[in-house]
């Protein structure tokens, strides 16, 4: 199966957008004439693997390396680099040019940006002396259609960046794809925000409007309703906990990149050990779109049905001939669906053999109770207990944030306490890793009483779940924990935020609710004259559609959130999620601890 999903279902054109994409990356393939190396940076190779097959590219002549801080091995007399704006990549782009030199090669090089060029990394070229050498130029890629309702903007680092670093430059590469989004399908007439990065970004959306505006003579109605921008730092609650469907054990367990997993093919089903497999998991996929914002337990049951029907069927067209052609031909095409059935039993089989384990339902009732607010000392020797252990340390800082972020921080006796512990389990290179989260508020004194319950009864976070095989909330994404994220997407499209004015300001960063046409943003209690619910009913039949934006990152049960809700009797609109990255809790602290370590060295 492909890896490159389809998108035909979409609620909006992506295939246009992906073949726009596609044409912007041939156009300077075909531009460098002749034979040429075409040198991609390691990250930004799994992301074209999302828009054209690699096959295309050397059609035209293309041979491809991957960057890396290693001399380039090429006949080519051409040389195209094509990276992210990142410093680290400049240093690899000047040695290898550098490294040419002594053995007398004749190169021409090329260096395209990937989105757009910046001062930062074109001072680095000047300062290694090859910045004359280079004809540069720029691949504006700023948004990826990851599925047929998920976008990426491909910024891994963009809540370390806004929360540590104090670095803002990700919040304009989200406002600039979402304004060229606008350029493709109109003006987006309503605009809800909250947080710091997602105020900003509406800011300079306007901006962008005013000093390169969409026009709208030709184009009709906006086909996106409302956009609904949040900042991961509104609600860091939700990605600490474990989640529970089929897609985000998944990417828990294994980790999702660019689509796909990558296994032991002895997982698979294959006889050999040791060799790795890919697995490409997206809509392409009928089996794993139906069961992949599932429990998994429900998966478990789903695909040994499916299994056991076919069985069924073979057994009787074994035993009968008294079957019709047509018969015959619907077993048949019954068949065609056996190698997505067989490749979900095995995945669902390895996930059972994790989530099976008394660990994890320890991990994941200690959750709930942290969740709940209940029994703090239980939660305190709980991870006390694990640090001593030396669980992986991702494990400890998740729990550590989750209860730290439900208490408004730790009383100072307990907070000196742990992290002493964590110094002398995890060694003392971790201590601007401390620094690091308490500087981002995640792990923290306690200063001031925590308004977690409030907000949680508020928005009826906890829930207790009636039937887990026939959820009617989406709260059984966390088996009784609702998102925060997810909550707030529900009033802001059923009724405003008008109505919980107070509340949002109990959570980080400012709020505003904006009807696009005014000059500029004025303050955070504008609200629109409607909500969503109401504009879809202007237009028979009409579905809203709602673009959900999420700065910093967003979790798989988020997105199944998301889609629980659109398929709801009576809900008239579809989402849309883009995000700077699909994440799970470790890959929200990796970045983070891997930052402190190197600001160790």
């Amino acid at each position: 199966m492909a890896q490159i999903p389809n998108l035909d279902n979409s609620p909006l054109n992506l295939t246009a957008l992906r073949e726009q994409s596609q044409k912007d990356l041939l156009n300077i393939v075909k531009s460098i004439r002749g034979k040429k190396c075409l040198v991609i940076d390691p990250k930004l190779a799994g992301t074209l693997s999302l828009i054209l097959q690699t096959s295309v590219l050397k059609e035209y002549g293309a041979e491809l390396r991957i960057l890396s801080a290693d001399p380039l091995q090429t006949e080519c007399p051409k040389v195209v680099y094509l990276v992210r704006s990142q410093p680290n990549y400049m240093k690899f782009v000047a040695n290898q040019i550098k490294s040419d030199e002594p053995k007398g090669l004749q190169r021409e090089y090329f260096l395209y940006f990937v989105p757009r060029r910046t001062v930062a990394c074109e001072k680095i070229l000047e300062e290694e002396k090859v910045h004359q050498k280079l004809t540069i130029g720029e691949y504006p890629l700023y948004l990826v259609p990851l599925d047929e309702d998920v976008l990426s903007f491909e910024l891994d680092y963009s809540l370390q960046e806004c929360l540590i670093e104090g670095d803002t430059s990700s919040v304009w590469h989200v406002a600039k794809a979402i304004h060229k989004l606008e350029f493709a399908f109109g003006v987006i007439p309503n605009i809800r925000a909250k947080g710091l990065a997602s105020f900003k970004a509406a800011e300079l959306l306007n901006n962008m409007q005013l000093e390169d505006p969409v026009n709208m003579d030709n184009m009709g109605m906006p086909e996106i309703d409302t956009l609904i921008l949040l900042d991961r730092e509104v609600d860091m609650v939700t990605p600490m906990c474990s989640q529970l469907t089929y897609e985000g054990l998944l990417d828990e367990m294994l980790e999702i990149h660019n689509g796909t997993v990558e296994v032991d093919s002895s997982i698979m089903g294959a006889q050999q050990d040791g060799k790795k497999v890919k697995v490409p998991l997206n809509s392409s996929d009928k089996l794993y779109k139906e069961i992949r914002d599932l429990n998994l337990h429900v998966v478990v049951q789903v695909v040994r049905q499916k299994a056991t029907s076919i069985q069924q069927d073979y057994a009787e067209v074994k035993s009968t001939n008294t079957q019709s052609v047509s018969e015959l031909k619907d077993f048949v095409k019954r068949l065609h669906s056996l190698p997505e059935i067989a490749r979900h039993v095995n995945l669902a089989q390895h996930l059972q053999s994790f989530a099976a384990k008394p660990s994890f339902h320890a991990r994941v009732e200690i959750e709930q109770i942290i969740l709940e607010v209940e029994n703090y000392e239980t939660c305190f020797e709980y991870i006390e207990d694990i640090i001593q252990k030396q669980e992986p340390i991702e494990t400890v800082l998740r729990l550590l944030v989750l209860f730290s972020l439900t208490n408004a921080g730790l009383p100072k006796k307990n907070f000196d306490y742990l992290r002493r512990e964590i110094l002398h389990s995890y060694g003392f290179e971790h201590m601007s890793l401390l620094y690091n989260l308490e500087k981002a508020g995640l792990v923290k004194r306690q200063e001031s009483r925590s308004n977690w319950v409030g907000i949680s009864r508020a928005l009826q976070l906890i829930v207790d779940i009636k039937d887990p095989e026939k959820p009617d909330d989406i709260s059984y994404i966390f088996s009784g924990y609702a998102p925060l994220s997810i909550r707030l997407v529900q009033h802001a499209v059923r009724s405003g935020w008008r109505t919980m004015e107070d509340l949002l300001k109990l959570l980080p960063g400012p709020h505003l609710d904006l009807k696009r046409g005014v000059s500029s943003i004025s303050s955070s209690s504008e609200v629109l004259p409607g909500s969503v619910g109401q504009q879809s009913t202007d237009r028979v039949g009409h579905r809203s559609l709602v673009l959900v934006v999420f700065i910093g990152g967003v979790t798989s049960a988020e997105i199944a959130a998301l889609r629980f809700l659109s398929a709801q009797e009576g809900m008239g609109y579809d989402f849309l999620v883009a995000t700077t990255k699909v994440i799970t809790g470790n890959t929200l602290l990796r970045p983070i601890i891997a930052s402190s370590k190197e600001g160790m060295i």
